[in-house]
């Protein structure tokens, strides 16, 4: 049971926080993506995956690490935003990949167009004192793109075996 609490909860949790940190800090702690990367081997290795499909996890995870810190040696993404999406191309594998890297994708432009849409309007007053919100509406700062990697992740969670191993028989109101 403890094993399904930590399939059901420790990645979207993770995830989640990077998201929010993002949102508010505009950096991604390096603290998450190394929870996320102990956590994926903890759970892989407690719910008895397969040393080659570890193997094929990891190599997932650092294949969008080389991909990511080029987009990031570009200035296009964050250094967090890099590490956050290894970490979590980690947790998906190749199986899941595609399918995470596109809603990242589709979430992220959304994102973008958003928020540079939203830097063209004057802060409202009441809202000016909001250092975050100051520092998101800024024209010179770059975009939160943690908060799409998240909230693609968490789209594509629920369809993965992490969830489908999860014996819901525990959770069952008797």
């Amino acid at each position: 049971m403890i094993l399904d609490i930590a399939r059901l909860a420790l990645f979207p949790a993770l995830m989640a926080f990077a998201a929010a940190s993002d949102l508010f800090t505009m950096t991604i702690p390096n603290r998450v993506s190394l929870a996320l990367a102990a956590g994926f081997l903890v759970l892989a290795l407690l719910g008895g995956m397969a040393p080659y499909e570890i193997l094929s996890h990891v190599g997932a995870g650092a294949a969008v690490l080389v991909a990511a810190f080029a987009c990031f040696a570009m200035g296009w993404v964050g250094g967090g935003d890099a590490k956050v999406a290894a970490a979590a191309a980690l947790w998906f594998g190749f199986g899941d990949l595609m399918d995470y890297l596109l809603y990242a994708s589709l979430l992220g432009g959304g994102l973008t167009v958003l928020l540079l849409q939203f830097r063209q309007w004057p802060l409202p007053s009441p809202f000016a004192g909001q250092a975050w919100l100051m520092r998101l509406h800024a024209k010179e700062t770059g975009i939160p793109y943690g908060i799409a990697l998240a909230i693609g992740a968490l789209l594509i969670y629920p369809e993965t075996d992490w969830i489908k191993a999860v014996d819901l028989t525990h959770f069952a109101i008797r």
